[in-house]
């Protein structure tokens, strides 16, 4: 498929997302949203991607935000409209039933900084930068950072990067639990396929009803979210690739996946 702003490399089990405007650091602009949905749409349907890693173009940033000249032209009509497409886009991302990596080098800003938060795991370089300075320009994270923030490093961190604007680095970041890793930046992408591949040598079943039990049974009362979890279990015991788990398991020797 051709895209407009984005790079999408196939590279079996795994797949390389690229934004690629690196003139203006990969910011989010309506294209480029467009672009993510037709391209997460397609690694979804096929059966040969994985794991999806995200990176940026260019070296400077992952992402250093939205497009502010499309944000500024923004109005009370149409301004929920626009935090919707983008929660969209990202909210496909975050449910695609295969885990997305980030692979965070130099900034990660405002959409950004969301963009990888709506990821399954977060990588960041030793360069990385971190924030969500939307309170700076009179207004919060419209892509869901102001849910997702809290959720991921607690209520307190959280408020505290939202309402000062504040920037930190890849090392704050990984303390407080923004992100999973950090690496030097010239290891980040060998580092990330080596996390995919072990994650792929797994079963794709097993690995999309983790992601689902989690993603819907971490704001569930805990009962709820325990027979959530019997329900999947249940499921990928009727499945082949269970049956050719535990046998080669048994046999001593390596399962051959069939996502069945």
């Amino acid at each position: 498929m051709d895209y407009t702003n984005i790079r999408v490399e196939k590279r079996s089990p795994l797949a390389v997302v690229t934004l690629d405007r690196p003139k203006v650091l990969n910011a989010l602009n309506a294209a480029t949203f467009a672009d993510l949905a037709a391209a997460f749409g397609d690694l979804a349907a096929d059966p040969a991607v994985r794991v999806v890693l995200i990176a940026g173009a260019g070296g400077r940033a992952f992402a250093a935000g939205a497009d502010i000249r499309e944000v500024a032209e923004a109005t009370a009509e149409n301004g929920d409209e626009l935090s919707r497409t983008g929660q969209h886009v990202f909210r496909r991302i975050e449910t695609l039933g295969k885990p997305v990596i980030a692979c965070i080098r130099g900034f990660a800003l405002g959409g950004g900084c969301e963009l990888a938060l709506a990821c399954t795991l977060r990588l960041a370089a030793d360069d990385a930068r971190l924030g969500q300075p939307e309170a700076k320009l009179g207004l919060l994270p419209g892509y869901g950072g102001s849910q997702r923030l809290p959720r991921l490093v607690g209520r307190g961190a959280a408020l505290k990067l939202l309402l000062t604007g504040a920037i930190i680095d890849a090392r704050e970041a990984l303390r407080i639990g923004l992100v999973d890793e950090v690496v030097p930046a010239a290891d980040l992408m060998a580092r990330a396929e080596a996390l995919a591949l072990e994650i792929a040598a797994n079963a794709p079943l097993a690995i999309a009803e983790t992601l689902r039990a989690v993603d819907e049974g971490l704001d569930l009362p805990l009962d709820a979210a325990l027979a959530l979890e019997a329900a999947a279990f249940g499921r990928l015991c009727g499945t082949a690739d269970k049956a050719e788990g535990t046998r080669a398991f048994l046999e001593k020797r390596p399962p051959v996946w069939k996502g069945e």
